[in-house]
């Protein structure tokens, strides 16, 4: 497939955002400094990013309690969203959704969701409206493994085999659900196997190869904005930290983490844009610069933003 240089030269930038902005809040969290509960992506880079990038700016996501790095795929601002996780009023939802509710329809973002498999039926209605309106708008639903297993997950994978809907379901396979391994609970090796039960096609990616992400997404998004219906794509991935921040990690052997962070998303496609002739290592430099410097100010942005004050407690609410 002939990826433009532009597409993977921004598949790179908001690897790296991910990277640098989840390495930021672990630190910021230890701290002290950010309230509540933290859920990193570090690991994961390449499946919100390559999905994301096949898509188009007016197109929906549905997001999970481990978000932050689709937000940052679909193109967030990393100092609105660090603002939101200090609780701040300049943040993404003037500080009200914190780390795992951050939502801005503005960029086609419907919002993380602390709820294990809610943003899937979300992602299976904004479908159902994008055909209605015949506006020609894909949605991209992120779940995990342990979603899979939930009734809405079959439900609204039914409701949209059936009525032709053009969502792709993403499935970001991490072996664990909290602290459940997957193979304890589920007697099939691949979860997109189940998509021929609703009459969809199934796709297994390695989910830290950013290229093959994109390569799967981007058939699917076609196919869904073609009228040809939903795909379930399944990513195989691993995340670096625990299912939360503060979690003792005594349920993942320790090989098993050193071996998938042996091979972590970024290294390889920076190795390859580069052999390649996309981009030199100078140009590779200046972007992790860049992306640096904007986090700094975003880490800024959010440290010196205002609190919201009582008064607006009550706004933004529906009786």
């Amino acid at each position: 497939m002939d990826i433009p240089r532009e597409t993977l030269l921004l598949i790179y930038e908001r690897m790296l955002k991910i990277r640098h902005f989840e390495d930021r809040v672990k630190d910021l969290f230890a701290a002290g400094e950010l309230p509540g509960f933290v859920h990193l992506y570090l690991g994961e880079e390449a499946v919100a990013v390559g999905v994301c990038a096949a898509m188009k700016d007016s197109d929906y996501i549905t997001s999970t309690h481990r978000g932050h790095g689709h937000i940052i795929a679909k193109g967030g601002d990393m100092g609105c969203m660090m603002a939101e996780l200090y609780g701040k009023a300049t943040g993404y939802n003037k500080g009200k959704g914190g780390s795992m509710h951050i939502a801005y329809p503005e960029l086609g973002i419907l919002g993380a969701n602390g709820i294990v498999s809610a943003g899937i039926p979300i992602a299976t209605g904004a479908g159902m409206s994008a055909m209605l309106r015949k506006s020609g708008q894909v949605v991209a639903c992120f779940f995990g493994d342990g979603a899979s297993n939930e009734g809405t997950f079959h439900e609204s994978l039914n409701i949209a085999g059936a009525f032709n809907l053009p969502v792709v379901y993403v499935c970001e396979n991490n072996l664990y659900a909290v602290g459940t391994r997957q193979s304890q609970v589920r007697k099939i090796e691949d979860i997109a196997d189940r998509a021929v039960s609703y009459g969809m096609p199934g796709v297994v990616v390695d989910g830290n190869d950013a290229v093959a992400v994109y390569e799967a997404a981007f058939e699917a998004v076609d196919r869904a904005r073609s009228g040809e219906g939903p795909t379930l794509i399944e990513c195989k991935t691993y995340r670096w930290r625990t299912h939360f921040e503060g979690e003792p990690d005594t349920y993942r052997p320790p090989e098993e983490l050193a071996a998938w962070i042996k091979r972590e998303p970024i290294a390889p496609y920076r190795k390859l844009l580069i052999e390649q002739g996309v981009m030199s290592e100078a140009e590779a430099q200046a972007i992790e610069k860049k992306v640096v410097a904007e986090l700094d100010a975003g880490v800024e942005y959010a440290r010196s933003s205002p609190l919201p004050t009582p008064e607006s407690a009550m706004a933004d609410l529906w009786a």
